[in-house]
């Protein structure tokens, strides 16, 4: 196995726990919160597809346009709201996170392996010393978040999954 196989695994593993928590969720339900400090759904997935974009472009890499109006929603002004207007729906969401995520597999697939030995951007250096670490945390965002998903999904007694 090589560096780039753990990492697609890792990016598909995420990727594959992430929809399986919103996949018997209605859009009104992303917009619920476990409590008062915590982001909803909604808000949570646009992050992620923003967070993709632009990790990857930092990184160097080409990624499909971002939607209109989405990086919009996943501001921190935008996470106060519950307003359903200025979310998306759930199939609108899990259209983006695929249209990322199937660039990112693609420049993983692309990338040697000295270009994933490059230094990350400076900004991301802090929590990620390479372009590989980059690609590698794009899959942890998605699992950390899914973890966020577990006490919106009990609240509405949904079932436990994976």
């Amino acid at each position: 196995m090589t560096t780039k196989d753990v990492i697609r695994h890792s990016l598909e593993t995420a990727r594959t726990i992430l929809t399986t928590y919103i996949g018997d969720l209605s859009d009104a339900e992303l917009l619920i919160r476990p409590n008062d400090q915590a982001h909803h759904i909604a808000w949570q997935l646009g992050h992620l597809i923003n967070a993709e974009h632009d990790m990857m472009t930092s990184a160097g890499y080409e990624m499909p346009p971002l939607p209109e109006g989405l990086a919009e929603s996943c501001t921190p002004e935008a996470a106060a709201s519950c307003d359903p207007a200025r979310f998306f729906t759930k199939e609108q969401y899990q259209a983006w996170l695929a249209v990322q995520r199937g660039a990112t597999l693609a420049a993983l697939s692309a990338a040697s392996e000295s270009d994933l030995d490059r230094a990350a951007p400076e900004a991301m250096r802090s929590y990620v010393p390479s372009v590989g670490g980059v690609f590698n945390m794009i899959g942890l965002h998605d699992l950390m978040h899914a973890g966020q998903f577990v006490p919106v999904r009990r609240k509405l007694g949904k079932p436990v999954l994976i």
